[in-house]
């Protein structure tokens, strides 16, 4: 038998949980599916996009840009509108990376995100 994997989650640490529950129901506007003090979560088209309130339980986290979320997007223009409406300072320009648009931005939390698009 062969080891296969499947990544269908991932989370992210954040300090303020409905700030960051906010900025995320308006980035992906859609409503958080599961929500409590420590650990909410969003279903992206079946992958689950977890927010960790990691001081809650005393867990030590060190903050930085270790860990990049990437999310695609169909439509560049939009999403920098999104980006520009929700105050995020984008900390990688948008720039041509082989068959993709890509830009960095921080989100609520300070928190590093990728976004890419196909280049059209």
């Amino acid at each position: 038998m062969n080891l296969s994997f499947k990544i269908n989650s991932m989370y992210i640490c954040v300090h303020n949980m409905d700030r960051a529950i906010n900025f995320y129901e308006n980035l992906f506007n859609c409503k958080v599916t599961g929500k409590d003090e420590i650990y909410s979560v969003f279903d992206i088209n079946g992958f689950r996009y977890g927010l960790f309130a990691n001081k809650k339980t005393g867990e030590k986290k060190i903050w930085g840009n270790n860990c990049l979320p990437s999310f695609q997007v169909n439509d560049i223009d939009l999403i920098l509108e999104k980006l520009k409406e929700l105050n995020c300072p984008i900390v990688f320009p948008l720039t041509n990376i082989g068959k993709n648009k890509v830009l960095e931005f921080t989100d609520c939390e300070g928190n590093a995100i990728e976004i890419t698009s196909p280049i059209k």
